[in-house]
């Protein structure tokens, strides 16, 4: 709110809060606990956002623009919403277009709405609309490669003056949100030499990485006309992700799992040879497809399970899914232990004799106020 304050009244952000100050010079580091394995593209965007949060941005532009270069499933999204999230305080603060979607002239249209007395022209445009009702935004334009070359006049209009003029006649203004476009040209390099490293020393790799980076950029000016590229804040090459990298980001995939299984009163303790499983399974498509078919493998294969747990009542609101691997490690094995049976066992064991039976195990609090996961960090 006093980021906010501080677009609106133009009391510099020295005048501001610590707490809001600390988070700006933070930005780094909260970034990365979303987006995993692009230190360069990260430290990039978030020095761009300082010097404009700072006050020493130029006020008729929006307060960022950002080409994200790179394969698919690297989190080039991913970034754009850790953004929003932590200088708008939430996520859902992303207004995304998909640019294959305008791929003609006419399209132009859509994005800021027909003219008057045309048809359609009370709906308003896709892009002005939403950007009006959300003035503190991050835009997102996605496959922006794919748009049709009138659409990029539109952008010019954006970088340059920080407004639009919508079908209506009404001026949007886009100098409080980041801008970002993405595109996978290039990324066949950047796969290609990432292929290689395994057969490379650490200094010939990273050789090959900036060579790669080099042939994206070329292939990037040779694509976009020179008026966009001079206009934007930054160019931001992301690589593609390691075998620990991955492992990393299916690790954030199973917190963000175990947080709404938490809602609703279902605790979820993930063994590393059950993540072994997932990361095998969908091994074949990560190279062509990054990250993604890992979340796709979590979804089918752990969540959907325990989704038929709750329809079945297998799992209630009150107990916990462990999922671990087989002997072969091949298959995921899910046990669950509810709450209600647990205190009937400690019961039992606190009534027992025997020096077997006489030992409590471990009580866990209640399911909806727990999270596990087992890993390494």
């Amino acid at each position: 709110m006093r980021m906010r304050t501080c677009k609106w009244t133009g009391i510099p952000v020295a005048s501001l809060g610590e707490d809001e100050r600390k988070k700006l010079l933070e930005l780094p580091q909260l970034l990365h606990r979303r987006v995993i394995g692009q230190d360069e593209a990260v430290g990039a965007v978030a020095e761009a956002v300082v010097r404009s949060r700072s006050g020493l941005g130029n006020p008729n532009q929006p307060s960022g623009s950002f080409l994200f270069l790179g394969p698919t499933g690297v989190s080039k999204t991913e970034l754009a919403k850790a953004l929003a999230e932590q200088l708008f305080g939430n996520a859902k603060l992303l207004v995304r277009i998909d640019m294959s979607e305008y791929v003609n002239a006419s399209s132009v249209t859509r994005l800021i709405g027909s003219a008057p007395g045309t048809n359609g022209y009370d709906k308003g445009g896709q892009l002005t609309e939403l950007v009006r009702c959300r003035p503190y935004s991050v835009v997102l334009f996605d496959e922006v490669e794919k748009a049709d070359a009138a659409v990029f006049n539109v952008f010019l209009q954006i970088l340059d003056d920080g407004r639009l003029t919508d079908g209506q006649g009404r001026t949007v203004d886009f100098t409080n949100t980041i801008i970002i476009m993405t595109s996978n040209l290039g990324a066949q390099h950047l796969a290609d030499a990432a292929a290689a490293d395994a057969s490379h020393k650490d200094d010939a790799t990273e050789a090959a990485a900036a060579a790669a980076k080099q042939r994206v950029l070329a292939d990037v000016q040779r694509h976009f006309r020179p008026e966009l590229i001079s206009r934007l804040t930054e160019m931001v090459v992301f690589r593609p992700l390691s075998g620990e990298q991955l492992r990393k980001v299916a690790r954030l995939q199973l917190r963000g799992m175990a947080a709404r299984l938490a809602e609703k009163g279902i605790g979820l303790d993930v063994a590393n040879a059950a993540l072994d499983v997932v990361l095998a399974r969908s091994s074949d498509q990560v190279r062509a497809y990054g990250a993604r078919p890992i979340k796709r493998c979590l979804e089918k294969d752990v969540m959907t399970r325990i989704s038929k747990m709750v329809v079945q009542e297998e799992a209630d609101d009150d107990c916990y899914v462990t999922v671990e691997a087989d002997q072969g490690k091949e298959e995921l094995v899910f046990t669950v232990d509810k709450q209600a049976d647990a205190e009937e066992n400690d019961a039992a064991a606190a009534s027992s004799s025997s020096s077997a039976a006489g030992k409590k195990r471990k009580r866990r609090p209640p399911a909806r106020y727990l999270v596990v996961i087992d890993d390494d960090e």
